[in-house]
């Protein structure tokens, strides 16, 4: 009796992880115009990387990154917010769950420009490029290199 009674509890508990691992999922607000294809490259290659993904079409994405505190020098199409950090740019989503494990005190991450073979603007070649971690002072150092 004990023994069915437990692994019916088992069970039942089991049934609920779905749900806390979709709860648990980080959510990514992604500012960026409604035309931008590789933008919308970029967000489904979040998706299929465990992100959450909210999208919003705005006219100006340069407004966000300049309220996220990322200088212009690093832009790109769009800007994300996830857990109080700026992530501008097609950024790795690996990097991104890198970022959310180490919680560094910064702003967020950078891929200024748009380099070919970055997630969302797959191609005939891949660019070398770096991901840029953005401090609080505006400085940024690598944070990976890709080639």
């Amino acid at each position: 009796m004990i023994k069915h009674l437990l692994l019916r509890g088992a069970f039942a508990g089991m049934l609920g992880l779905p749900v806390l691992a979709m709860a648990a999922a980080p959510v990514i607000e992604v500012f960026k115009t409604a035309s931008c294809g590789c933008c919308s490259e970029w967000i489904k290659h979040l998706e299929a990387n465990g992100f959450t993904v909210r999208a919003k079409n705005v006219e100006m994405p340069a407004q966000y990154r300049k309220l996220a505190g990322i200088p212009d020098a690093l832009g790109s199409c769009h800007t994300g917010m996830v857990n109080g950090y700026a992530i501008e740019g097609h950024v790795p989503a690996s990097d991104i769950k890198q970022l959310l494990r180490d919680k560094p005190k910064a702003r967020g991450l950078a891929v200024p420009a748009m380099p070919m073979g970055s997630p969302g603007i797959e191609g005939p070649r891949k660019d070398a490029y770096d991901v840029l971690l953005v401090e609080n002072n505006g400085s940024t150092k690598v944070y990976k290199h890709y080639k």
